[in-house]
């Protein structure tokens, strides 16, 4: 007789897909800086709910003492001590009056301020969905860096300085709920990897709300839908020590022991070993093959890998002081250009932008953050999509002289018309914050990316970097593995169409997910309207 069993469910989470990070970052650096101060606040008031709790046990402390010293004389002797009329009366007053005092003194709720304070602050608090996002940001860099759980969950990040007084580290219960989050994606290869991670950290020893029981239950299960049976078993028989009476873990031990007779049965044929073995290439080169191939460059590049800046190409980039053909106002002071790339030719400008105007950028743009859009390729239209996760406020030329005045310094360096120019964007990149390979300028197959604007297609990109980045947040161009680091205080400039007004598709850029540090960048895109004797039209294509 042939005995079956079947595999007990993993362990159940609330059913809700989140894709409120990936989509929607729920709150940028500037934002999350605002929260520091909120939190800082709240430790504030809980001191002072604490003092105001220890005053009271204060109180009733000496009110104890007092009464239990006289109690202690009164108790020796009784009869005598009624017999003082002074003793009779403050009796009476103390059962009558004190007890009652103290009954309300004991009963007094110190905690309404705190409690208070915290209601009014909720309502800036961070969602589940929230949550969910950061986890899936810290799961994002694991990939795109190639980190490895322990190097995050220690917190030495790559260009983080080991004595840093605030860096973190995460508990196993930290890593614990980054394993579920992958967990309710059915991402089980990032939730066996941080399923380890907690269960190492609670054999080492760290102090932890978390049991072993539930991390092995996640474990088990993670492994199993990857084809690690013989693991799986493992993990189940010690799950079972812990906890011998659980009983989705003795379903699963049951199953797990047949499905791995079978293959041993089955490991006499050599037709069904080759089918085993396939079928694990199979698993491996689904979750390989799930980046396309420019997906692999754009995070090679984002590492500073597979960038093609050779000795010979090199010896091609020059820096250099530039007055845009003795444009008046940079004859006597031109600005410093450096060539970052030939092809398609990238420029980066030094000191264009002054301390004073980037911190009035900022300042203009912190109220009116939003969750960053593009324009839609069919219709024109701006509107959100899952590959842009940044803030980003966009400031008319009107609202500040401030602005006003880059906008102009942007043509003059460019000779470029900006009246046509879309306004000023500025963006906000938090933790995990990126910009996937994409186009700014519209293709053939998109007639009406900008039809609203009615300013012809983007014939130039102008990017200010307004922060310096301690890791991450590069700018590459995976066609031709070009990588611009972000500098404060510089900006970097490249044409989106050729002069023929045919689109460079070497252009195609990215932002890299920013590893440690808070990302500001503001850019201008320079349309074609108002360009016609500034950039002439070319005879030839790629003119």
């Amino acid at each position: 007789m042939t005995c079956c069993f079947l595999l007990a469910a993993g362990p159940k989470i609330h059913s809700c897909r989140f894709d409120f990070f990936e989509t929607c970052p729920p709150f940028c650096p500037g934002q999350m800086m605002d929260l520091l101060f909120t939190e800082k606040d709240l430790v504030k008031s809980l001191k002072d709910y604490i003092k105001a709790e220890e005053s009271k046990l204060e109180q009733v402390k000496r009110w104890a003492e007092k009464l239990d010293e006289l109690t202690a004389t009164a108790t020796q002797d009784p009869e005598g001590f009624l017999g003082h009329p002074v003793n009779a009366f403050k009796l009476m007053k103390r059962l009558n009056t004190e007890w009652s005092e103290v009954e309300d003194l004991v009963l007094r709720d110190m905690s309404d301020g705190f409690i208070s304070n915290l209601t009014i602050q909720r309502q800036h608090f961070p969602s589940e969905e929230d949550q969910t996002g950061a986890a899936k940001a810290l799961l994002r860099l694991q990939d795109t860096y190639k980190l490895d759980t322990q190097t995050i969950s220690t917190g030495d990040l790559p260009g983080v300085s080991t004595d840093l007084p605030y860096k973190s580290t995460l508990m196993p219960e930290d890593c614990f709920e980054l394993g579920k989050t992958a967990y309710s994606e059915m991402d089980y290869y990032h939730t066996e990897l941080w399923m380890a991670q907690a269960l190492r950290q609670l054999d080492e020893g760290q102090v932890s709300s978390l049991d072993a029981v539930t991390v092995l239950d996640y474990l088990s299960y993670s492994v199993y839908q990857q084809g690690g049976l013989e693991r799986a078993l493992e993990y189940t028989k010690r799950l079972l020590t812990l906890d011998p009476d659980h009983k989705r873990a003795s379903g699963n031990l049951k199953y797990f022991e047949y499905q791995l007779a079978k293959q041993m049965k089955a490991a006499i044929e050599p037709k069904r070993l080759q089918e085993v073995a396939k079928e694990g290439e199979k698993r491996e080169s689904e979750r390989t093959t799930e980046y396309l191939p420019e997906k692999r460059k754009y995070e090679q590049l984002c590492r500073g890998e597979g960038i093609k800046l050779t000795p010979r190409r090199q010896s091609r980039f020059f820096c250099r002081y530039y007055d845009n053909n003795r444009h008046p106002y940079y004859i006597l002071g031109p600005v410093k250009q450096e060539d970052e790339w030939d092809r398609p030719r990238i420029i980066r400008y030094h000191d264009v932008i002054s301390e004073r105007e980037m911190e009035k950028i900022k300042e203009l743009a912190k109220p009116r953050l939003r969750r960053a859009t593009i324009s839609n390729p069919v219709t024109g239209v701006l509107e959100t999509a899952h590959y842009r996760i940044s803030k980003s406020a966009w400031l008319a030329a009107y609202e500040h002289p401030v602005v006003d005045r880059i906008n102009q310094r942007i043509e003059d360096i460019t000779g470029l018309d900006v009246k046509t120019a879309e306004e000023l964007q500025v963006a906000n990149y938090g933790v995990g914050g990126q910009y996937e390979p994409h186009f700014d300028f519209g293709r053939k197959d998109e007639p009406d990316a900008f039809k609203e604007l009615g300013t012809g297609n983007r014939i130039a990109t102008w990017l200010f970097y307004m922060s310096d980045i301690t890791a991450g947040g590069a700018t590459v161009f995976p066609e031709v593995g070009a990588s611009v680091r972000p500098k404060k205080g510089t900006a970097v400039f490249w044409y989106n169409l050729f002069p023929s007004g045919e689109g460079d598709y070497s252009t195609r850029h990215a932002a890299c997910p920013v590893l440690v540090g808070n990302k500001w960048v503001s850019n201008k895109w320079i349309h074609e309207r108002g360009q016609e004797f500034r950039r002439p039209c070319g005879l030839r294509e790629t003119d």
